[in-house]
């Protein structure tokens, strides 16, 4: 259905213009997952059920997955002729690495959760859609818990570390702690250690 909206999209006589709009329609989409990515808070993908396509493109751009034991996983755009294009391709080889990420997309066959927890694609797989989900707001409260201060700085350090090689990781982390260090969050989970009560943060 969206192939042919976009095939209806095309109005311009010019082939030039019209190939730009669907590079336009693609970055848009782009832009749409990596905000996942991008957000400052962690990410957390609960998941059952088939995750195909643009469901995979969304839950690799997460921080890390949870999955029901009914999930199954799969770049189907080959089967298809299609070159998936929304980050799939980009994300995928560095999280289960590229041999699995190639066989993955060369043949668009289904992996069912369990072979996805081995090669690391979801952290855990839950008996159920409910325990799963559940599983993964537990998580959610305890990431809450944290200093929002160290968990953004973390976030934003492990992608850039991600990108970049070590040394240049290392120099952005220095940098961040540099600026970032003296918070009153240290201050506050240190007196909140000590009295054996639970930290309260600022925003």
């Amino acid at each position: 259905m969206m192939l042919a909206e976009i095939q209806a999209s095309l109005a311009s006589e010019c082939e030039a213009r019209n190939r730009e709009t669907i590079r336009s329609l693609i970055l848009n989409l782009q832009s749409c997952v990596s905000s996942l990515e991008h957000c400052r808070k962690p990410v957390i993908a609960a998941i059952h059920g088939a995750c195909v396509g643009g469901g995979l493109d969304l839950v690799l751009a997460a921080d890390f997955r949870y999955a029901s034991t009914d999930a199954s996983f799969s770049v189907r755009e080959v089967a298809m002729g299609l070159v998936a294009d929304v980050g799939s391709l980009q994300r995928l080889g560095r999280i289960v690495g590229e041999g699995i990420a190639r066989e993955m997309t060369f043949t668009a066959m289904d992996m069912p959760a369990n072979d996805a927890l081995n090669v690391r694609l979801v952290n855990q797989v839950f008996v159920s859609p409910e325990e799963c989900l559940a599983a993964a707001m537990r998580t959610a409260s305890v990431i809450a818990a944290q200093s929002p201060l160290a968990v953004r700085g973390s976030k934003q350090v492990l992608n850039y570390s991600r990108d970049h090689s070590v040394s240049d990781g290392l120099e952005y982390v220095a940098t961040w702690n540099g600026g970032m260090l003296l918070s009153a969050d240290i201050k506050e989970a240190i007196t909140a250690q000590m009295s054996g009560r639970a930290a309260q943060y600022l925003d």
